[in-house]
């Protein structure tokens, strides 16, 4: 059964709505209803529905700035609204469906379909993922797992040549010449890969320990077997003499 979560500052609206959805009471419940934005954005911040219903004409703060700080997204929203040039922008702002008001009974039962297949999509999804996390944390030969562009990504530490940092931003360097860029920082990433075979030479660089042809002492650089030059700053120089 799904759960919902209404949200409208129009008590009779709410209320209606609510009515509404308990006739799909075999197919959808509401757990929490609120004509309050602020008090539903607490809310949402601790729990996740299978779906929102949010007003679109809110006085203190309407429907699309409501979504906009939400800080948890994984469920579909539904805008409910009595003016239906709001369609496009609801559509385009994250919304999975919108209902005019007053809805339609059969509008409503086409809302459901959609959000059921909705969630049964991204469930599938989160499962595989967790699938393929567990797999590989039980292997023997254990792969770095990143998490890029929607996808998951797997690979041995002999594949990697370096990282680099670009602020909140950070590239791999693969042996193959391809490039990744991550959305995390460089010291996350360091949290990611073995000790035993990557060090952080520089604040912005991580090298795989492995791939290095020379250490040019006066130049305080190392190249790497794709003949990269990585700088090694001199607070890593007695570290990285000792790791080599």
């Amino acid at each position: 059964m799904l759960e919902a979560i209404i949200v409208d500052d129009e008590i009779k609206a709410l209320q209606s709505l609510s009515w509404e959805l308990t006739n799909f009471s075999d197919e959808i419940k509401v757990i929490a209803s609120f004509t309050d934005p602020f008090e539903a954005l607490e809310y949402l911040n601790k729990t996740t529905p299978d779906c929102l219903f949010l007003d679109i004409e809110m006085p203190t703060m309407d429907g699309f700035q409501f979504i906009q700080k939400l800080t948890n997204k994984n469920f579909p929203v539904v805008i409910t609204t009595a003016y239906n040039q709001y369609a496009i922008k609801a559509l385009k702002n994250e919304a999975i469906d919108y209902l005019l008001k007053p809805i339609d009974t059969d509008d409503l039962k086409d809302t459901i379909q959609k959000i059921k297949k909705f969630n049964a999509k991204n469930f599938s999804s989160e499962r595989l993922e967790k699938i393929l996390l567990n797999f590989n944390e039980s292997t023997l030969h254990k792969k770095i797992t990143f998490n890029t562009d929607g996808k998951l990504l797997f690979l041995e530490s002999k594949e990697i040549l370096y990282a680099e940092s670009d602020g909140n931003y950070s590239t791999i360097y693969l042996v193959d010449g391809q490039k990744i860029l991550l959305t995390k920082k460089l010291k996350e990433v360091n949290d990611l890969l073995p000790a035993d075979s990557f060090f952080r030479i520089h604040n912005s660089y991580i090298i795989n320990l492995h791939k290095i042809k020379e250490f040019l002492k006066t130049d305080g650089y190392v190249v790497l077997s794709s003949n990269h030059k990585i700088p090694v700053s001199r607070q890593k120089k007695s570290d990285f003499l000792d790791m080599i």
